[in-house]
């Protein structure tokens, strides 16, 4: 056929052109043909009952990002399993100056695995993630002016970010059609993340080349790491709604082990994404003896509310993300709000310039003076730039910088030594190049057919092919089938320039 393209119409049935080589497709319909069977079953049990928009909306935990997400990662195949890796790492410098500043070396870091696969009618995802950090970040944590939370030494951190744990994430998450196109989903592990907040910042699009923590991380989404948790939900393609039980103890400084808990703190959350582009939610939950008390005080709970708000857009290798959030802590009869913009600009998976604007309050114990009833105002301002260069097959190295402000009232003046403490970080950052739709895309003058249909007994497949195993997977509610493990994943790269080239349902 070499570069001649054309479709085949039918009742049920669609030719769908995808940028391969003519080469490459009769390879893959002929091993299609000679491949035992239930190798290709296996192989349709990879991604049936999980579509691509599916994959691109998971967050941290079983939080969600719109469907126009790209993603950054590392895929094999395995059998029936889709093996994904997820990364990004930093070699930072900091500087924070005033009274309150301090300087490190050192590295912010984290490493994901996930192992997907279909297991019945349903989806079983296992995940893995782990950092560095107890290592590589020295003392109680990098400086980050303003930022607050956790104990070390048996004193309340300040203008610090603590190191993550070793272990930040070992689950499991089980999903399975309800009813027509709605799901129910079961999710939980040793380590894992509650319905609560917006996704992480480690995981968020729109703070991907930030290397650093926001400060107001314990209004919003400090519960990411959480030792025992079970959450259960349902959701369509549009809305989930979601609760957990889990253990809402903050870590402690041994950042090495598991620090388990009483499953005694609950949460519940509500998604709303009214387009491709744009994921909503609003949670809240009560985690008990949340917090630890200093000295011989004990522990206190804390009452938290969240809402928050992102917008992704891609075309091509480019990306446009902002996040707007806002958080109330509610604990020990004060209550305290933050608000954050955090927005993320890349062009060709290249250049990036990011931002963040935080407004938050602060009690007299979070920013280490002698208590009173005031609360504080203190808000920081960031900006910076990072080049990416392609470091290996898959993998994007950079180097990057950016400035900020931190600002106090002026209560606070003599304290920090200024009311704007200006700070700086430089840093060499790698993580995984961009898997957007169209991001891949290949010569037109290379494309051939791929059929796909919604009854694979419609499909004209070479001999011994058995429609009962044919490959399959879900786009958008729909299931669409294949002669191919290797045509499916073909669609899968692109599936709505593919569905565009369907003929139309007769």
């Amino acid at each position: 056929m070499g570069g001649v393209c054309s479709r085949l119409r039918g009742a049920a049935i669609g030719v769908v052109l995808t940028c391969v080589s003519a080469s490459a497709q009769s390879t893959a319909q002929g091993t299609a043909a000679s491949q035992p069977q239930s190798d290709v079953g296996q192989a349709a049990d990879t991604t049936a009952g999980h579509d691509m928009s599916a994959m691109a909306r998971e967050g941290s935990g079983t939080s969600w990002l719109p469907d126009s997400s790209p993603m950054y990662m590392v895929h094999r195949q395995s059998g029936p399993w889709m093996l994904m890796a997820h990364a990004n790492g930093f070699l930072q410098y900091l500087h924070e100056s005033g009274d309150r500043g301090a300087h490190q070396t050192g590295s912010i870091n984290w490493l994901m695995g996930m192992a997907e696969r279909r297991a019945g009618r349903g989806h079983l995802a296992l995940r893995g993630m782990v950092s560095a950090e107890p290592w590589t970040i020295r003392g109680c944590g990098y400086p980050d002016l303003l930022a607050s939370g956790e104990l070390c030494g048996g004193e309340k951190i300040h203008d610090r970010q603590h190191p993550h744990d070793l272990f930040m994430e070992i689950s499991a998450e089980y999903d399975r059609p309800l009813a027509g196109s709605t799901r129910v989903q079961l999710y939980g592990g040793p380590a894992a993340e509650p319905a609560l907040g917006p996704v992480a910042y480690p995981h968020r699009v729109s703070a991907m080349p930030n290397p650093l923590a926001p400060i107001s991380h314990h209004w919003f989404d400090s519960t990411h790491v959480a030792f025992g948790v079970i959450t259960g939900g349902i959701y369509g393609r549009k809305w989930k709604v979601e609760s957990s039980a889990f253990n809402g103890r903050e870590p402690d400084e041994n950042r090495k082990d598991f620090d388990f808990g009483p499953l005694d703190s609950v949460s519940g959350r509500v998604w709303l994404l009214p387009t491709s582009h744009i994921a909503i939610q609003v949670s809240a939950g009560h985690l008990n003896e949340a917090e630890a008390g200093e000295g011989t005080e004990p522990r206190h709970d804390v009452t938290k509310a969240t809402a928050s708000a992102t917008y992704n857009q891609v075309w091509g290798q480019n990306v446009s993300a902002t996040t707007v959030v806002w958080g109330r802590n509610s604990e020990e009869g004060a209550s305290t709000n933050a608000f954050l913009v955090e927005t993320n600009l890349t062009f060709s998976d290249r250049d990036a310039w990011f931002g963040r604007f935080e407004v938050s309050q602060k009690t007299p114990h979070d920013v280490a003076v002698p208590e009173t009833q005031e609360m504080f105002t203190v808000s920081k301002l960031q900006g910076g730039f990072t080049r990416y260069f392609t470091a290996a097959k898959e993998w994007k190295a950079g180097v990057g910088g950016a400035v900020a402000a931190s600002i106090v009232p002026s209560q606070l003046s003599s304290v920090y030594g200024s009311r704007l403490n200006p700070g700086i970080a430089v840093f060499l950052t790698l993580r995984p190049a961009i898997m957007a739709a169209g991001a891949r895309a290949a010569s037109p003058s290379t494309m051939v057919m791929v059929q796909t249909a919604y009854d694979p007994a419609k499909l004209a497949c070479p001999a011994g092919f058995d429609p009962g195993n044919a490959p399959a997977t879900t786009y958008e509610g729909k299931t669409y089938y294949f002669c191919s493990a290797a045509d499916r994943d073909k669609f899968l790269t692109d599936p709505r320039m593919s569905l565009s080239m369907m003929p139309p349902k007769q």
